[in-house]
């Protein structure tokens, strides 16, 4: 089925078509037409699924915007994900005037967003706590509210956020058209929906119809060197390694530094601009290996992720499906490895009962690869307040610097600055004395930070 044979507004379907979307996946074809008819709905989809697009699509085909208090409410665990969540109904509500999305989570502050939602928002995508913090202090009203979506549901549940979740939705005055999204669906869930929900659409696809996974699990005595070997014959382009403990991420991260290995560190502890820092340079290939903890391993919208390795086993089958749910997105193959030693045998064989461990030494290395980065990062500090685009960037570029617009990758432009990803080759056009580029004939600071 084609987005174009949905019946959606003409100019969705141009929106729609312009970001390359053509044929629907399996759960945008189940979702999006229940959705569109006012039916509640419990999706059951992997991750790399397409659900973000089955549930952002019928919202902006009902919504209008210049709202004064919200109408749409999504809640989700991370706040990375409710970033990704955003970015998606921007980039599809184009063809609506004015369209005011708000992210709602920790490590802002109050203030900012706040002054965000003055002159009025129509979407709110939040985490539970933060949402909870606006209604406590009552910055965020939620009478209004006509659509609810809880994302990734099994994993704010997993995080013992029920009773914030309930607190918020207790606070919406009428009953919403409300979607559930999740990769698993453990029993708690079901208590969580018959809270929430009146006569629900199941909606359940099978995860042969999404991903195709190749998994291994491997005994080893050494884990560090079994990661070098694993990574030396695998030979990929971009890669996620999961820890269990931000201690662990750190020690694995000391270990690849002395490598000279060009990798990004992700855990609990780092501040909202660190986090981002690090899941820009990853994405854009900058530093192609992501050491993270499980913070990471829900809501990161990558779709070239050709490996994940659990370094740490970990301690529930639902958070393995997570993790690996990391490779194999947007209809491509991925590859998961898991290693354990004799300690984690036991745990292992209880979170992974059906993949036999297989021998180490059987694998082929190459000990000419290393993990390199195929570009480096440009900061430019001007972004959307400047009323910056994309094609600002390349002309600046290719004009003022003589870079050439093949050698360009990712271009991701923020409030503030922007971000792009150029070819290692070519950056030796570039002089580090520059300190300015002009850009519509304004002068901006540029510095390299990786």
């Amino acid at each position: 089925m084609h987005f174009n044979d949905l019946d959606i507004k003409d100019e969705l379907k141009f929106t729609i078509k312009n970001l390359g979307f053509d044929t629907l996946t399996p759960v945008q074809q189940e979702t999006i037409p229940a959705i569109i008819k006012g039916e509640d709905v419990i999706v059951q989809a992997k991750t790399g699924s397409g659900k973000t697009i089955s549930f952002v699509l019928p919202i902006m085909e009902k919504l209008t915007s210049k709202n004064k208090n919200p109408k749409v409410l999504v809640i989700a665990p991370t706040r990375e994900l409710c970033e990704q969540i955003a970015s998606v109904f921007r980039s599809l509500g184009t063809f609506v005037q004015n369209l005011k999305v708000v992210t709602l989570y920790g490590g802002v502050s109050l203030r900012s967003q706040v002054a965000n939602m003055a002159h009025g928002v129509d979407v709110v995508i939040g985490t539970a706590g933060r949402l909870n913090d606006h209604l406590f202090r009552e910055t965020l009203v939620l009478d209004n509210i006509e659509t609810l979506v809880l994302d990734e549901a099994d994993r704010m549940l997993d995080m013992g956020f029920f009773d914030d979740i309930m607190k918020v939705i207790n606070r919406i005055k009428n009953k919403p058209q409300t979607m559930l999204f999740s990769a698993t669906y453990p029993s708690n869930i079901e208590k969580l929906t018959s809270n929430i929900m009146k006569n629900p659409t199941m909606i359940k696809i099978q995860t042969d119809c999404v991903v195709e996974i190749e998994e291994y699990l491997y005994k080893v005595k050494d884990k560090y060197q079994a990661l070098l070997t694993v990574l030396k014959s695998f030979k990929p382009k971009s890669t996620i390694v999961f820890c269990n403990t931000k201690a662990e991420a750190n020690v694995l991260f000391d270990f690849f530094d002395d490598l000279h290995f060009d990798i990004a560190l992700l855990h609990g502890d780092f501040e909202q601009d660190k986090r981002d820092e690090s899941l820009l340079l990853f994405k854009n290939g900058s530093l192609p290996l992501l050491i993270a903890t499980d913070v990471a391993s829900r809501g990161l919208d990558i779709d070239d992720v050709e490996l994940v390795i659990n370094f740490d086993i970990p301690f529930k089958s639902e958070t393995y499906t997570h993790r690996i749910g990391r490779t194999a997105r947007a209809g491509k193959e991925g590859l998961a490895v898991s290693l354990y030693t004799n300690r984690e045998e036991k745990l292992a064989s209880e979170v992974l009962p059906n993949l036999g461990p297989m021998s180490i030494d059987n694998l082929s290395m190459d000990n000419s690869f290393e993990v390199k980065g195929d570009f480096r990062t440009i900061c430019i500090y001007g972004g959307k307040r400047d009323k910056l685009r994309k094609g600002d960037f390349l002309g600046a570029l290719c004009k003022d610097l003589g870079f050439d617009a093949k050698n360009i990758g990712d271009i991701t432009i923020t409030d503030k600055n922007s971000f792009i990803a150029v070819k290692k080759q070519e950056m030796n056009k570039y002089s580090l004395k520059i300190q300015k580029i002009k850009i519509k004939s304004k002068n901006f600071n540029i510095k390299t930070i990786y």
